[in-house]
């Protein structure tokens, strides 16, 4: 059986029934003005729809006396928080594009993205200012253009959503303009299951694309979003429960650690209402999953996959990985198929790499600043993509990834996947997270060397035990190297060349 090149995506909504994010904050400080649009859990600050609309309204008329206009990118380097929502809204109703920055980025870094977007305003602190060696306008800056500003702001549309950066475990991050306007497209709170009752948990930061992207359909809806400045495992639990949270974003790192709570900890908050657990960015390995699913549901526990540039995506629920375990899901959007090296498409169950693209009717969903994209032109009229991913389609029309092409180690001629090594290593107690890497070896071209976040005291012939259960002998570490430094950034993922490449200058 051929795997399927693409199930029908859902039918692209009229243009009539797309309302703009701007107008959309401005009906629901209109029709809902009291409810809570925003909470910052550490303060338990709380901002109305109606002060998020008068208030954004103020900071876009700074921008636009700053000189913002129409398609221009601001880029905002704040926490999360209630003001970077503020700046998020003042930014559409500039009809301008928000470019969200980390905080934690290295000087050279955001003077790099810096150069790239060539942003208007770079919206931070005095703090970010001092740091970065920027043009930094802070919020209080814009209020006060704002109020100083005596003229009309054009009642324009953005024509970009958002650009952030890539994730970054690929290489130097990119700007990724996405290619639809600010509007509140009806279908993605429906492939999100979000509604307006709903109350999020976004505990990862903004900068990064999906838990922007969760607090952005919160809002697109007239949802509430509890805004967490950091994550921590237990203050999780403890938010769902104080604030009836409903709708969950994390990341497998994040589902680790609140796993790892003793059982009396997580047994001690009740998060009955929790509706949905959105789980994405990184492989989950099947025990923990599987954990999550016990624990609150098998409908409860989402999976998405899907890049940043938004081809395509795959989605399943619980209920489904359980009769396809190791899938991350059938296509819901997009085209997605499996190619050999020479780009012929693959028949179900054979192993490829995993290429997509969007669907002929509808528009581009991204363009790149400072990279071009990896395609394949097939002499019709949208080039296939990649994010250099390896799986296959089962015959029920399932995705399964095995790993990234690029972080493929070569062992004898066989071909090793860090991915599901890290998953057995997670497998361990004392591991927080682990990075397996391939370094050169003259007997077998390369050797398998794994990288694990433990406690200083940790044995490694524990480890290599507790692996002699999970993995085959080809695939077990010849290496194992214990550091008290975090391996995966905020976003979950890891950088394994950045990795490699520090072990290989330490040779």
């Amino acid at each position: 059986m051929t795997a399927p090149v693409s199930p029908v995506s859902p039918e692209p909504p009229n243009a009539a029934d797309i309302e703009w994010l701007s107008h959309a904050v401005r009906r629901f400080a209109a029709e809902q003005p009291d409810k809570p649009a925003v909470i910052e859990a550490r303060t338990d600050d709380m901002l109305s729809w109606r002060e998020l609309d008068e208030q954004s309204e103020v900071v876009a008329r700074g921008l636009f006396s700053a000189g913002t206009r129409q398609g221009d990118l601001v880029s905002i380097t704040l926490p999360n928080s209630i003001d970077f929502v503020i700046a998020l809204i003042a930014t559409w109703k500039a009809a301008a594009t928000p470019q969200p920055l980390s905080t934690k980025l290295a000087p050279a870094e955001v003077q790099a993205i810096a150069e790239i977007a060539n942003p208007t305003v770079i919206i931070g602190t005095d703090e970010t200012a001092e740091r970065f060696g920027l043009q930094i306008t802070t919020l209080d800056e814009l209020r006060r253009l704002g109020a100083e500003f005596t003229g009309n702001l054009p009642d324009l549309l953005a024509p970009s959503l958002k650009a952030p950066t890539s994730g970054g475990s690929t290489g130097r991050p990119k700007v990724i303009v996405h290619g639809t306007p600010a509007v509140a497209d009806p279908l993605m709170p429906t492939l999100w299951l979000l509604g307006r009752d709903d109350i999020s948990l976004v505990s990862a930061p903004m900068h990064h694309n999906a838990p922007f992207l969760a607090t952005l359909l919160t809002l697109s809806v007239g949802g509430t979003v509890v805004l967490m400045d950091r994550f921590n495992a237990e203050a999780v639990l403890a938010n769902i429960e104080s604030y009836q949270c409903s709708w969950l974003y994390a990341v497998p790192i994040m589902m680790h650690r609140i796993w790892a709570l003793p059982a009396k900890t997580r047994a001690a908050y009740d998060i009955s209402s929790l509706r949905r657990m959105w789980h994405m960015g990184a492989p989950c390995p099947a025990w923990l999953k599987r954990n999550w699913i016990d624990w609150v549901g098998a409908e409860t526990v989402m999976e998405l996959y899907g890049g940043t540039e938004a081809q395509a995506a795959t989605t399943l629920s619980g209920t489904e990985w359980l009769a396809h375990e190791g899938s991350v899901g059938t296509v819901k959007s997009g085209e997605i198929v499996i190619m050999d090296p020479e780009h012929r498409i693959l028949p179900a169950g054979q192993t490829g790499e995993v290429w997509m693209r969007r669907l002929p009717d509808r528009d581009a969903t991204y363009r790149y600043l400072g990279a071009e994209a990896t395609t394949y032109d097939d002499g019709s009229a949208i080039p296939w993509e990649t994010l250099g991913d390896i799986g296959y389609f089962d015959e029920d029309g399932y995705l399964y990834l095995e790993d990234r092409k690029s972080d493929m180690i070569l062992v004898g001629g066989i071909n090793v996947f860090p991915a599901e090594i890290e998953a057995a290593l997670l497998s361990h107690p004392a591991v927080d997270s682990a990075a397996v890497i391939g370094l050169p070896d003259e007997e077998y071209g390369n050797r398998v060397h794994a990288i694990i976040h433990a406690d200083p005291a940790t044995k490694t012939d524990d480890i290599l035990r507790h692996l002699d259960t999970q993995l085959s002998p080809y695939k077990r570490p010849r290496s194992i190297e214990i550091t008290d430094q975090p391996l995966r950034d905020d976003a979950g993922k890891i950088r394994r060349s950045a990795l490699r490449a520090q072990r290989l200058g330490q040779e």
